[in-house]
């Protein structure tokens, strides 16, 4: 199955593998540079299905660290466009990008909370700092709210004039949309707050403003946390609800990560540790599922796909180190898989 395509809207992959979105911090201004070019066109060569570029921040205050990636302006996604031509050009993989808030997990680096001069003031639902030692984060009204689901809507436009495939919102990992999830971060009493309809409305108005500016051509991926691991927290039943609704406003697959939103819980980590996750939230809403997680072997992500675990296969380290994890996984299997014409001479007979 791993080398079985599939279509998302008009969108096909190749194959199930995928490279998940992770940060680099390695950008001025949130600006991609010539390393970001190399590093995404790279993986492209590998076989890889579906490239997703890292964290785009929506607006400055979304991002991570000041050097992370951003998508709210034209000169942005020019660079990024550059990337995505590379890639339609030179491989068979499709290209897709994560656009994200921070919120109060903004304004840091190396883990650690910068200050305002060197950062900025970071957004959240509630004055509930990520960390009890660090500021108190500005709490959005209702109207500033709607702000940043325009902010998504127009980094979304601006995504697919650059000619990405697959828009990915972040909804995980602690970061903004999550903050709103979770009632142990949301604490508001109007109606972004208390009940879980109202908990998920911000994410569902995200999703219905960034469909608008999509088509038949481009797919949407939201990512979500299957758990937070924090009694009275966000839990997988929470998830299964979620990925009906997302279901219903049209979302083409559910990215099921976990953690992030609640400081020092233990989470138990092992091969695949994810991936019930994917197989809960897939089986009980019936949406198509992207398991992620340390998901390392060629044996592993087939198995997980037999099973009827997920639809995708997301590596994120592993393809770090080996950026032709999918193409070497073909060999292995005597599959089908793009490789470029430059390097055949390298290609196993099978």
């Amino acid at each position: 199955m791993l080398y079985t395509p599939i279509k998302f809207r008009n969108v096909e992959l190749k194959n199930r593998w995928v490279m998940s979105p992770m940060c680099m911090y390695s950008c001025e201004n949130g600006l991609p540079d010539d390393f970001h070019f190399v590093h995404y066109g790279s993986r492209s060569q590998g076989g890889t299905g579906l490239l997703i570029v890292e964290a785009s921040g929506v607006e400055p205050r979304g991002r991570i660290t000041n050097h992370c990636m951003g998508i709210w302006n034209d000169e942005q996604a020019q660079q990024l466009q550059r990337i995505v031509q590379f890639v339609h050009k030179n491989s068979e993989s499709k290209i897709g990008i994560q656009l994200s808030h921070a919120g109060r997990k903004g304004s840091t680096w190396n883990n650690v909370q910068i200050s305002v001069e060197e950062g900025w003031e970071t957004v959240a639902p509630s004055p509930v700092p990520y960390h009890p030692e660090e500021r108190i984060p500005h709490v959005l009204t209702a109207g500033e709210i709607r702000e940043q689901v325009q902010y998504f809507k127009e980094a979304a436009a601006r995504a697919v004039k650059a000619g990405f495939d697959v828009i990915e919102i972040h909804a995980a990992h602690g970061y903004l949309i999550h903050q709103f999830l979770s009632p142990l971060s949301n604490i508001r009493t109007d109606e972004y707050g208390g009940s879980f309809k109202n908990r998920i409305r911000f994410l569902t108005e995200i999703v219905d403003a960034v469909n608008e500016e999509l088509n038949e051509n481009v797919a949407l991926f939201v990512r979500i946390s299957g758990t937070e691991y924090a009694e009275n927290g966000w839990d997988i039943k929470d998830s299964v609800e979620l990925a009906k609704v997302l279901k219903d406003h049209a979302v083409d697959l559910v990215d099921v990560s976990s953690g992030g939103n609640i400081h020092g819980v233990k989470i138990p980590v092992y091969e695949g540790y994810q991936v019930p996750f994917s197989a809960q939230v897939k089986n009980e809403a019936q949406v198509k599922t992207g398991a992620v997680g340390l998901i390392t072997k060629t044996e592993q992500a087939e198995e997980i796909l037999q099973k009827g675990e997920a639809d995708l296969i997301f590596i994120a380290r592993e393809i770090l180190r080996n950026p032709y994890m999918a193409v070497q996984g073909s060999f292995e299997m005597k599959e089908d898989c793009f490789f470029p014409h430059q390097y055949l001479r390298a290609k196993i007979s099978s």
